[in-house]
């Protein structure tokens, strides 16, 4: 499938941002976060973690509502990312030998708002670059290539680490830097040559209109049955997913132990999880042409029930890589289906807002999974019992979204 001007520039997007969820949500943020001698526990980032995703969650759907005034959705884009790059930049400045992990967590907790804020209105801008037809496609190519080329700035940042010494933050603080210039510099191709093609026109009082939107939606949920149905079940699934992206190293050091594990051995896994998320990805995305959208997306939530099972009894490393090779096969495409399906479904004039609540559902569902492995590792002293707990998330998930029609014909069709 050639991919048009505006295609390209938005899947480069996806490579930026994709870097930060690799090196700053995933990788190196727990690492050196668990450096500073004043803190207890890694797991304890994920408290943090849902900070972060409560402020987006509130945020989302007012900052939708305006965005879908014409010229909008680009400048509320701009802002965020230029707040993730610069705060993910910043988390290079705060060294363990300090002991302000408070100021670490400020600037990882802004960074999470620029990338969640930026993807608000990067993911909504998918209706204006691309037909209902070519959607599954191309988002499957954004998530695709996003993983596929993050390798590269998170494997020179894993070389640095490596040279300059493992138990050393000096590589990992590197490693933020080129994560913040990698996420800037493939952002440029999206702000030149993306534009809002379905918006509403601009009128008085703005802000205030927007909100009567958001209530209008509401009152005419039954016009949006499919799309609200569709994000109860994104709230659990979705969840999991997320769950697992923020809380797979703090789990694995935990489980395993630091020495069993190794720092090295952990982020080589990680890189080979992106690596078998590129081609996963895509195929997740041919496969929905062929058997539809909404089963590929069934098998995607099956497959992290197993590797939910499966993750609790880990006891060498090699499960580490087979159990990220089952989570790499289902990680893009299940997020890449989740999104092209819900721009498919939702009204195109009102994209930014009905993304802001597509939001909001997945940022209020990421504050349950890491609280709840949080606090069943504090609770129970036993790490390992904390994966048993995003189990119910995914088969919750499941039993709602299979509840949706097989086939989907437009925005405002009802289940009869």
């Amino acid at each position: 499938m050639k991919l048009s001007r505006e295609e390209r520039s938005w899947i480069l997007v996806d490579c930026g941002n994709s870097a930060y969820s690799m090196a700053v949500t995933t990788a190196l943020l727990p690492i050196i976060f668990g450096m500073f001698d004043n803190v207890k526990s890694s797991m304890d980032l994920g408290y943090f973690n849902s900070i972060a995703s409560i402020l987006v969650a509130i945020l989302s759907p007012i900052l939708g509502a305006i965005a879908d005034y014409k010229d909008k959705k680009k400048r509320f884009f701009i802002f965020f990312t230029a707040l993730g790059v610069f705060t993910t930049a910043a988390l290079a400045a705060v060294s363990p030998s300090s002991g302000q992990w408070q100021l670490l967590v400020l600037f990882f907790v802004l960074s999470a708002i620029g990338f969640a804020g930026s993807n608000i209105f990067y993911d909504a801008f998918l209706v204006d670059i691309t037909s209902d037809e070519r959607m599954d496609k191309v988002s499957s190519s954004g998530f695709a290539f996003g993983y596929i080329s993050s390798v590269i700035p998170f494997g020179i940042s894993l070389a640095l680490i490596y040279l300059m010494g493992m138990d050393k933050a000096i590589g990992y603080q590197i490693g933020f830097i080129i994560t913040a210039l990698w996420w800037g510099l493939l952002t440029i191709p999206m702000i030149r040559n993306v534009k809002q093609r379905h918006y509403i026109e601009p009128e008085p009082r703005p802000v205030i209109n927007s909100f009567k939107r958001l209530a209008d939606t509401f009152k005419n949920i039954r016009q949006h049955k499919i799309v609200f149905i569709f994000l109860g079940a994104y709230f659990f699934y979705i969840d999991g997913v997320d769950t697992i992206i923020k809380m797979v190293v703090p789990y694995a050091t935990s489980v395993l132990g630091g020495e069993t594990l190794g720092t090295f051995t952990l982020l080589g896994i990680l890189l080979i999880i992106q690596i078998i998320a590129f081609p996963c990805a895509i195929l997740y995305g041919n496969l929905a042409k062929r058997y539809t959208t909404r089963s590929m997306i069934i098998v995607g939530i099956v497959t992290y029930i197993i590797s939910c099972i499966a993750a609790y009894f880990i006891s060498s490393v090699w499960h580490i890589f087979i159990l990220g090779a089952m989570i790499g096969s289902a990680q893009g495409g299940i997020q890449a289906l989740s999104r092209s399906y819900y721009a498919k479904i939702v009204p195109k004039e009102k994209a930014n807002e009905f993304f802001g609540f597509y939001n909001i559902f997945g940022k209020f569902s990421a504050i349950v999974g890491p609280t709840v492995m949080s606090l069943t590792a504090t609770i129970s002293g036993n790490a390992r019992l904390s994966i048993l707990g995003i189990i119910p998330l995914f088969i919750i998930g499941f039993l709602i979204f299979i509840i949706l029609p097989k086939e989907q014909r437009s925005s405002t069709e009802s289940l009869g």
